[in-house]
C-alpha cells in the first residue's frame, strides 16, 4: 500500500479501459449519465460508477468500508495497523486480529501455498529494502538482501481461526498485504452496491476493475488491456465480460533506473531480487478481485510456463498472457472471446 501518487495515478489512468458507449436507457439511469465519485484510498486513485442509482450515501458507504480496511492493513499508520502490530511482535507473541485482517492474512497464506512459495505475504522485509513505489527506491546490498530472503516463510506464519489470532514465530519477519488486500477492498465494494440492488456497476482500484452485471444495453462490458509497451491508453485486445473482476499486474507498473539498469517492483521472495522471465504482463479474470490480486503476481512470479498451467488447472479462473516479444497467450476460457485491436500483438493458439 506504500506506493508513490506519480506511480498510483499512472496505473489508474491506463491499466485497463472501459468502453461504454452506446449504452441505452433501459435502467434506472441513463448509462450515458451514471453517478461517478472517485477517492484517494489505499495508495490509489479509486472511481467507483454506478449506472442505476443517484444515491451518492451507498458510494459514500463503500469509500468508508475502503478506508476501514486501510486503516487496518496499512503499513503507514502504527495507531490503527494490526498488520505493523503483528510485524513488530513477530517472534515475541501472538496478535488479536479482525475479522478482516484475519481473512486476508489466511487467504495470502492459501496462495503463498498454491504457489509453493514463488509468491509469499512474508516478503515485507524484501520490500522494505527496496522501497520500489516510493522516493527512496534504490538497490539494496548484497548482504542486506541475503539476510531478509531468511526473513521469509509463509510456513511461519500461524493462524489460529478460532481465536482470530496471527503470529509470525521469527524474529524480524514481515508480513506484505500490498498484492492482496486492494482485491479484498474490491470485493467489499462489490458487495455493498449489490446488498443497495445495484445492477450495473464499474469498481476501479488501480490495476483492479471489477465488473457488476453488464453493460446496461444488456450486452458484457468490454474491458481494455493495456499495451505494456505503449503510453497509458493503448491496449491490446478487449475482454467481455459481465460480473467479474478483472486484474492486470505487469513488470512495467512501477519501476526505477539505478546505474543503466531498470528494477521492477514484483520481487521473487527465494532470491529477493525483481523476477527475470519472459512475461511483462499478466491479467486474470475470475469472480473475486482477492483470488485475482494474488494469482496476477503469482503467475508473473511463476513464468508463462508454470503460470498458464497453474491458471488452466484452476476452475472460473482465466488470464491474458503478454510476453516480451508481443506474443499474447489466453486460457482456454478466452481465447474465442479475447479480441485482439492491435497487429503488432499475435494470439497464439
Amino acid at each position: 500500500m506504500n506506493r508513490s501518487i506519480k506511480s498510483v495515478l499512472t496505473i489508474f489512468i491506463c491499466v485497463i479501459l472501459v468502453f461504454t458507449s452506446g449504452c441505452k436507457n433501459n435502467t434506472k439511469q441513463s448509462s450515458a449519465n451514471p453517478l461517478i465519485k472517485t477517492n484517494f484510498i489505499l495508495g490509489t486513485l479509486i472511481e467507483i460508477k454506478v449506472f442505476d442509482t443517484k444515491d451518492e450515501g451507498i458510494i459514500d458507504e463503500a469509500f468508508s468500508r475502503i478506508s476501514e480496511i486501510e486503516s487496518k492493513m496499512t503499513i503507514n499508520n502504527a495507531e490503527t495497523s494490526e498488520v505493523i502490530l503483528l510485524n513488530n511482535e513477530a517472534g515475541q507473541k501472538e496478535v488479536k486480529v479482525s475479522p478482516d485482517t484475519f481473512y486476508v492474512l489466511e487467504k495470502g497464506k492459501y496462495f503463498s501455498e498454491l504457489s509453493k512459495g514463488s509468491f509469499d505475504i512474508t516478503i515485507g522485509s524484501i520490500v522494505k529494502l527496496w522501497n520500489i513505489g516510493t522516493d527512496y527506491a534504490a538497490v539494496p546490498q548484497q548482504a542486506q538482501l541475503e539476510e531478509a530472503v531468511k526473513l521469509v516463510d509463509y510456513n511461519k506464519l500461524v493462524l489460529n481461526k478460532s481465536e482470530y489470532t496471527a503470529k509470525l514465530e521469527q524474529k524480524g519477519m514481515k508480513v506484505d498485504l500490498g498484492a492482496i488486500a486492494k482485491g479484498y477492498a474490491g470485493d467489499e465494494v462489490a458487495a455493498i452496491l449489490r446488498k443497495h440492488g445495484v445492477e450495473h456497476a464499474l469498481i476501479s482500484l488501480g490495476g483492479n476493475m471489477l465488473v457488476i452485471g453488464g453493460n446496461p444495453n444488456g450486452s458484457p462490458w468490454k474491458i481494455g488491456v493495456q499495451n505494456p509497451f505503449d503510453a497509458r491508453g493503448a491496449y491490446i485486445g478487449i475482454i467481455p465480460v459481465k460480473d467479474k473482476t478483472i486484474v492486470t499486474s505487469g513488470t512495467y507498473e512501477r519501476y526505477f533506473e539505478e546505474k543503466g539498469k531498470l528494477y521492477h517492483h514484483i520481487l521473487d521472495p527465494k532470491t529477493g531480487y525483481p523476477v527475470e522471465n519472459n512475461l511483462i504482463s499478466v491479467s486474470i479474470v475470475t469472480d473475486f478481485s482477492i483470488d485475482a490480486d494474488a494469482l496476477s503476481t503469482i503467475t508473473l512470479l511463476l513464468g508463462f510456463e508454470e503460470g498458464f498451467k497453474l491458471m488452466e488447472s484452476l476452475e472460473g479462473v482465466d488470464a491474458v498472457f503478454i510476453t516480451n516479444d508481443k506474443k499474447v497467450y489466453a486460457t482456454s476460457g478466452l481465447k474465442d472471446s479475447l479480441t485482439i485491436v492491435n497487429n503488432e500483438f499475435k494470439l497464439q493458439k
